[in-house]
């Protein structure tokens, strides 16, 4: 049985690094857990200067890949702990075996075991 309190611990100091990141670049998104890119494109800014326009939307596109990066993470981690919550923790999505213990440390979120990567 794998010692779930060290992954625990992990999972959530890496919630917490992927939450304040969020928080620099997008809002969170109303009934879940997700977060929604920050964009600054407004009616007013349709009668700006162009150039103004294009760096606000280059700006929006780089915090919506980033965000949807960020906010994949933010999902696996959150399974992980409902995994260790649900006492499933460890075990391989596909084929039911144990998850290697480096495979943990390297990543607590894992979902898989070596052979399933």
């Amino acid at each position: 049985m794998t010692d779930t309190s060290i992954y625990k611990h992990k999972l959530l100091e890496e919630k917490k690094r992927l939450t304040s990141e969020l928080g620099t670049i997008a809002h969170p998104e109303k009934g879940d857990e997700s977060w929604g890119a920050v964009g600054t494109i407004t009616d007013e800014s349709i009668n700006a200067d162009p150039n103004e326009v294009a760096d606000k939307l280059e700006e929006y596109e780089t915090n919506f890949a980033i965000t949807d990066s960020l906010n994949n993470e933010l999902r696996d981690v959150n399974d992980a702990l409902a995994r260790i919550e649900a006492g499933t923790y460890g075990v391989c999505e596909t084929c039911d075996g144990v998850i290697e213990d480096d495979r943990l440390h390297a990543n607590p979120a894992a979902r898989t075991c070596k052979a399933h990567l």
